[in-house]
């Protein structure tokens, strides 16, 4: 028995007895137990509640898109039954806390929100050594590859332009696939003139050499863009075809041979920095465990799956679904590689190692492909 719970059931007690004494003797004394009585029920109960470490979980995207209902709950929820209560996750999605996609990182820097899940991408120039796996041609087909490619770069090459904020993990989806109406995408010049979504500046300039207009816009924008004709098509990949219904508004959905896509979006998964700190060890330790290598793992397939499902979306409804052959792939790898040469001359001005970066990139993820 506790110390709390003995003086609790001996306040009962004597509280009982006094009562019983206070019919006939001391009606005040039997008052002032029973408010002592209660006084400490309101203690016990509040110290319970202070016990509990509530977060609040930003995002940009919808409470049924694939990225909260596929990963972000299932994580939160592994996090809350390991703690055995003592955190609680809640998920704010489509920014009902306020702002626009782009503040996101903002908000976990400032402590506006406790946890965010945003796109790097979103807030240019923020995080130009993560860009490398953005990049045409590094990411290729395999999101379970690149997302060990990154832990496994994090603290070496990665980490100082994470600052204010405890990164629990990043990941990438599978990656820049190619949506459009009423265009049938076979080789670079098919895109030469077209208004093309993108979501970072690496993809503009994938879109640029390949002769086509980005229009930069975070994903909840694109449907509108498309229905109004702002834009003819999309760099975005097929988990998020449900969400947007892009089967109704696009005619096909085109990627390379054995899955290629044409670079990707690099997202984190992150904890404003002070409150990180402010966590007991064990709690800490609980997301550490909960957010480590078999995590990275899992996300890469669960973003695989969820791809796979949004590609079936499409094709049900009667759209066209355009697998490149090898040559046809091989035309847009050699379209694009200046992409990855402009990246290295720009980081480079900035003091980065930018060949490095891709040299390092290209070898981490080649090490966790298939069949490595």
């Amino acid at each position: 028995m506790t110390g709390a719970s003995f003086s609790l059931e001996t306040m009962f007690f004597w509280n009982r007895e006094e009562m019983m004494i206070g019919t006939v003797k001391s009606p005040r004394l039997a008052s002032l137990l029973a408010g002592a009585a209660m006084a400490v029920l309101g203690l016990a109960g509040s110290a319970s509640a202070q016990d509990v470490i509530k977060l609040k979980l930003h995002h940009f995207l919808g409470p049924k898109a694939p990225a909260q209902t596929d990963m972000l709950e299932p994580w939160a929820e592994r996090i809350e039954k390991a703690s055995e209560g003592r955190v609680d996750i809640e998920i704010f999605p489509a920014m009902s806390l306020g702002g626009r996609p782009p503040e996101l990182i903002r908000q976990a820097r400032d402590g506006v929100v406790d946890i965010i899940w945003t796109v790097n991408g979103y807030t240019a120039g923020l995080f130009p050594r993560s860009e490398v796996f953005e990049l045409p041609f590094i990411h290729t087909n395999d999101p379970v590859a690149t997302n060990l490619a990154m832990r496994d770069m994090f603290d070496a090459h990665l980490a100082e332009e994470y600052q204010g904020v405890k990164v629990l993990f990043s990941h990438v989806h599978a990656g820049q696939a190619i949506q459009m109406v009423d265009t049938e995408v076979r080789k670079p010049s098919d895109l030469a003139g077209k208004q093309i979504r993108i979501p970072t500046r690496t993809g503009a300039w994938v879109v640029e050499a390949l002769g086509a207009s980005p229009v930069s816009m975070p994903v909840p924008d694109l449907p509108q863009a498309l229905s109004r004709k702002v834009v003819d098509g999309a760099f975005i990949p097929w988990e998020i075809i449900p969400a947007l219904k892009m089967q109704d508004l696009t005619d096909y959905q085109i990627e390379g041979a054995d899955k290629t896509r044409f670079g990707t979006t690099t997202f984190q998964v992150s904890m404003n920095q002070a409150k990180w700190d402010s966590l007991p060890e064990d709690i800490q330790q609980i997301f550490l465990d909960n957010s480590g290598e078999d995590w990275s793992r899992e996300v890469g397939e669960i973003w695989r799956a969820i791809d796979d499902r949004g590609i079936e979306v499409a094709t049900d409804a009667g759209n066209t679904h355009v697998t490149l052959t090898a040559e046809e792939t091989e035309a847009f790898r050699t379209q694009l590689e200046p992409v990855v040469e402009r990246w290295i001359e720009e980081v480079d001005a900035k003091g980065i190692d930018g060949r490095a970066l891709v040299d390092a990139a290209r070898a981490a993820i080649a090490k966790h492909s298939k069949g490595m």
